[in-house]
């Protein structure tokens, strides 16, 4: 008999969470995992007494759906997905819908939505942050895909998801194809920017100031209280307070090596495929593969010598200074992938809602963060906004921040401690502010070498000139393009 009102297949921590998050809010969930083990365990453990139904075949699954079907796919990146959309399409009837809520990289999802389209039935790709807190408790995320299925789900996705103080649902739909996921893509690299960022300030705290654990803690917490009042803030905060059984500080025992699944890296790529100086998180991205040589970097610091300086100014004024250079740091961040999310939408033909996508970041997900009300507020007054750091409030307290940030930055250089996100971001900053660049010199050394032409002040933009610079070259020029 047909009585759930939506599918999930994969009982992994998001899995399971998004699935006690759904049944919590009045839906009834029927739930399927390819060891049919981790089935029985969830349906008689957490799941028991809930309205949550347990499949031990893909058919089964299918065959308790409502009309129109909906099944939600929680199962690793890649192959499975593809598997797993293969052995429902023969199951499923048109208008039915296939979601894949996992971290998928976005040309797979225009792929697939094609394929599943062609059978007659839509597909959503939509990104879901959080963590396993998130999912239980309320996500954001960020559906895209076939538009017709939007309506279908939308009573479920925005009963789950993380609400605003105000009562708005941190979710809401992004575009055609792959937009979703694309969106998701660039949450997660601001993500990277936003914890490296924060540990190079820790960095400084404890290498350049000398602070204690115990001092970096209330300082967080006072940081939190706010214009960086944000989840990474918080949990940081927390981390520094945190004593393992013998009461020494857990921070100080974990090696000094940084994971990544790929997401960073795939927004930095898209960044260099669309033309787009994301300067700050591909830092980010390559501070984590830095981290990762760990027995190159232990050889490294016995032979390589930096500066003998130490930190001999006011430190509670570089703590203030700190506060203010992450601030203006995060507005850039924030800044470049609005960026680049504008061009993908030129690019894939996508109508991006960019104050609805800050609104989506407000709650649920790892990056929400009290200014991103200024960000919606700013692409609500005007939706041509072309950067973040020309709305009013975020130039003036870029302005504001100016004199801290780059007294850190030359503090950091000093003192011989790696700022590579915070110095990209103050560089990026000078070098969007500035009307002449050294471009000119670069261009007549393209052209030099390989005859690429330029562009001059004095002439319309579109005409090209090539100049014979030895005498030996000829007048034969290059095509012009850009990558």
């Amino acid at each position: 008999m047909s009585q759930a009102d939506i599918g999930v297949v994969g009982l992994a921590v998001m899995g399971e969470n998004l699935i006690l998050n759904m049944e919590s809010k009045g839906f009834t969930v029927a739930c399927f995992n390819r060891t049919t083990s981790k089935v029985d365990d969830f349906v008689n453990g957490r799941a028991a007494g809930k309205n949550i139904l347990g499949a031990h075949s893909v058919e089964e699954l299918v065959s308790s759906l409502k009309s129109p079907r909906k099944v939600m796919l929680m199962v690793k990146a890649g192959g499975a997905v593809d598997a797993t959309i293969d052995s429902l399409l023969p199951l499923m009837d048109k208008g039915d819908i296939i979601i894949d809520g996992g971290n998928t990289h976005f040309p797979d999802t225009d792929r697939r939505m094609a394929k599943v389209e062609a059978a007659g039935l839509h597909y959503i790709g939509t990104g879901v942050s959080g963590g396993e807190e998130g999912a239980l408790k309320g996500p954001s995320i960020m559906p895209g895909g076939s538009p017709e299925a939007w309506e279908a789900v939308k009573p479920i996705f925005q009963g789950i998801c993380a609400k605003t103080d105000s009562g708005e649902p941190c979710c809401e739909w992004v575009g055609n194809g792959g937009a979703g996921h694309f969106v998701k893509m660039v949450h997660n690299g601001i993500e990277y920017g936003d914890m490296q960022m924060i540990c190079e300030t820790y960095q400084m705290m404890k290498s350049g100031l000398g602070l204690s654990n115990d001092e970096m803690h209330d300082i967080f917490a006072e940081w939190n209280t706010g214009v960086l009042d944000s989840y990474l803030i918080e949990i940081t905060r927390d981390i520094f307070g945190y004593r393992d059984e013998d009461g020494n500080a857990t921070v100080d025992q974990i090696l000094d090596t940084a994971g990544q699944k790929g997401t960073g890296k795939w927004t930095a790529i898209s960044a260099l495929d669309l033309g787009q100086p994301l300067t700050l998180i591909g830092e980010a991205v390559f501070a984590r593969c830095l981290s990762a040589l760990k027995d190159n970097r232990v050889e490294a610091s016995k032979v390589l010598e930096g500066p003998s300086a130490k930190f001999d100014g006011d430190k509670a004024q570089m703590i203030e200074d700190l506060k203010q250079a992450l601030y203006a740091s995060k507005i850039v961040s924030y800044a470049q992938g609005y960026e680049l999310m504008r061009a993908a939408a030129e690019e894939y033909g996508w109508s991006l809602n960019y104050g609805g996508i800050a609104l989506m970041w407000r709650g649920g997900c790892i990056i929400r963060s009290a200014f991103l009300n200024n960000i919606r507020d700013a692409f609500d007054k005007n939706p041509e906004l072309s950067n973040l750091l020309l709305d009013d409030f975020f130039k003036d307290a870029v302005h504001n921040a100016q004199a801290s940030w780059r007294r850190v930055v030359s503090s950091s250089v000093n003192l011989g401690i790696p700022m590579p996100a915070i110095g990209a971001a103050l560089a990026y900053f000078d070098g969007y502010r500035t009307e002449r660049l050294p471009a000119n010199l670069l261009q007549a050394q393209r052209d030099y070498f390989g005859a690429h032409t330029y562009e001059r002040l004095d002439k319309p933009r579109g005409e090209f000139f090539h100049t014979n610079w030895t005498g030996r070259g000829g007048d034969t020029s290059a095509s012009t393009y850009d990558v």
